[in-house]
């Protein structure tokens, strides 16, 4: 008698073998007229083996998208965060109208639109602040039933983590290699513990642990095409942040019904930025620092090691002094101003 196994979800008897009980739970054995036992189920054990379980590697934004679509679909689902507490970080995040009917589907778009502002505009200026070029997008709305939004990554973050069971979100769990049959898969995380599930997701970042691991295994039986056995490009950096609640009295720009989302392109600074008003009257802001072939190979340890406060503060002293639209009776502050603000 063959040893006892997980049926596959296209389970089909061999007549004539006698099988154990001890197949599954969910498997019951009844006669079979034309030879060998008749599994069956009733429709909601059918329903339970046939859902896999799915484990995702990273509780970021994607992670935790992922994981609230698997929880409306009533299928098993784990979330493993390296991180051990949750201190959603970051700037401003446009969504676009593509996101409407998926977040409607979840059951959040509600609460996106109370947390979030449209933005009809982007002004583009110099770094002197001249305008040199207003983006409008009017005909959005009509052509794809609503306009483009800004959220602050911390409120999205915050809104898709209250929308899913905690206990689905494992914290303090790096997961540092994994192995897989034709059945399932095996994570091991560093605090020396292992799961189990069907489906390994990853959604933990450019320098992803899960591909990182999985090219290693393409690589070594001759299966990774060359396209991706090649160093992840890197061309700049990014300081990103967002103040405290502002005095909309002092920067009057708070009351506008719509986001006022503005980019400076630098020239002589190698540096393009962006501000952007929130909801929560607030200014998410972001530095890019674009980077030559010697600077890119200063930063080339970001690779592999996390970006300390000291070299964020170290990018924040340069930047202080940029110019950025806004503030009560003048046309431009600068972002020394706006980090006064910040609470990151």
């Amino acid at each position: 008698m063959p040893a006892a196994s997980k049926p596959t979800r296209a389970f089909v008897p061999l007549p004539g073998i006698e099988y154990a009980t001890a197949v599954h739970p969910y498997v019951k054995l009844t006669p079979n007229p034309n030879g060998g036992p008749k599994i069956t189920f009733t429709p909601e054990e059918v329903e339970a083996v046939s859902k896999p379980n799915v484990l995702i590697s990273g509780g970021g934004i994607g992670g935790l998208t992922l994981a609230l679509l698997l929880h409306k679909a009533n299928i098993p689902f784990l979330v493993f965060e390296r991180a051990k507490e949750i201190t959603p970080l970051g700037s401003a995040i446009s969504m676009g109208p593509s996101v409407a009917a998926l977040f409607k589907q979840l059951g959040i778009w509600d609460e996106f639109v109370e947390r979030s502002k449209e933005y009809h505009t982007v002004n583009m200026y110099n770094e002197d602040l001249k305008l040199m070029n207003t983006l409008t997008l009017p005909w959005l709305e009509e052509a794809a039933g609503c306009q483009n939004s800004i959220i602050s990554r911390p409120q999205l973050y915050d809104l898709l983590l209250h929308s899913i069971p905690r206990d689905r979100i494992l914290l303090g769990k790096r997961i540092l290699s994994f192995s897989q049959n034709e059945d399932n898969v095996m994570i091991d995380c560093s605090d020396n513990t292992s799961y189990y599930g069907d489906i390994l997701v990853g959604a933990d970042g450019a320098y992803s642990a899960v591909r990182q691991n999985l090219y290693k295994k393409l690589k070594k039986i001759h299966k990774l095409p060359s396209s991706d056995d090649v160093t992840l490009p890197f061309s700049c950096v990014c300081l990103v942040g967002q103040t405290v609640p502002l005095n909309p009295e002092e920067f009057p720009q708070m009351k506008e019904d719509t986001a006022q989302t503005n980019s400076v392109l630098g020239v002589s600074t190698m540096c393009t930025w962006f501000t952007n008003t929130t909801a929560q009257n607030t200014v998410c802001w972001s530095v890019i620092h674009f980077l030559d072939k010697d600077s890119s190979k200063r930063h080339d340890s970001f690779r592999n090691s996390e970006w300390g406060p000291e070299a964020a503060e170290a990018l924040a002293r340069e930047v202080r002094v940029f110019k950025v639209p806004g503030g009560k009776g003048r046309k431009r502050t600068h972002y020394g101003r706006v980090h006064r603000q910040d609470t990151q």
